[in-house]
């Protein structure tokens, strides 16, 4: 399967990392247990995760470290959530930020 992601993981010595399943907007992926919501958001090829609300330009992770705060999302019914600042979990349910 094609990869058309900018983003590409590194490969590493030890064993792969175990898989977990969350969804976005209701549909199911995979990510790897320890990447932060951010990266397996990018690597499902997710193009952003918000709409700003003045003028609902979309917005996506772009400092990857906490500060800009465009990377927000709404995760199990909580919302603001910085998805670069946290690690993604099996099962959980990850949506677009709305407000």
């Amino acid at each position: 399967m094609k990869n058309d992601s900018k983003f590409q993981r590194l490969e590493q010595a030890s064993s792969q990392p175990k898989l977990v399943q969350f969804y976005w907007e209701g549909k199911a992926y995979t990510a790897y247990e320890g990447d932060t919501i951010a990266v397996a958001l990018f690597s499902a090829q997710v193009n952003h995760t918000r709409e700003t609300p003045q003028s609902g330009s979309p917005r996506a992770p772009f400092c990857m470290m906490g500060s800009c705060f465009e990377c927000r999302v709404e995760v199990n019914g909580e919302q603001n959530v910085q998805a670069c600042m946290n690690l993604i979990e099996d099962g959980m349910q990850i949506c677009r930020q709305t407000t």
